[in-house]
């Protein structure tokens, strides 16, 4: 996120989190600040952050492997982040309408014999 953005709460329990601008309906423009602001959240590889940046029950499918809510959010992000070392996303915007974004990404990682 950008220092002038205003972030979620910092508890990433909360049920009220503020909305992260910019904000829907979206131009090329902001469609493309949100992205960044994204890929920026994920690179800081803090699963609080990141998981602050979703709603409170949001549900996530990693392959076969369904995580709803935050907490497990957290927990997902955590590990994968002791696994994947030196992880760096680069996230893209494909498309988007008044109120969805679509990105392309792409990731890499290493574990810890450096493959």
């Amino acid at each position: 996120m950008s220092a002038d953005s205003h972030p979620a709460s910092t508890d990433p329990t909360s049920s009220d989190p503020a909305p992260r601008p910019p904000l829907p309906p979206f131009t090329e423009e902001t469609a493309r600040a949100k992205v960044q602001a994204a890929e920026d959240a994920w690179n800081t590889r803090d699963p609080e952050r990141v998981a602050g940046a979703y709603t409170v029950d949001t549900v996530w499918r990693n392959r076969d492997r369904f995580l709803v809510g935050r907490e497990q959010v957290i927990e997902f992000l955590r590990g994968k982040w002791e696994r994947e070392q030196e992880y760096r996303l680069r996230k893209n915007l494909w498309a988007f309408t008044g109120d969805r974004i679509a990105v392309r990404f792409q990731y890499e990682w290493h574990d810890e014999a450096g493959q």
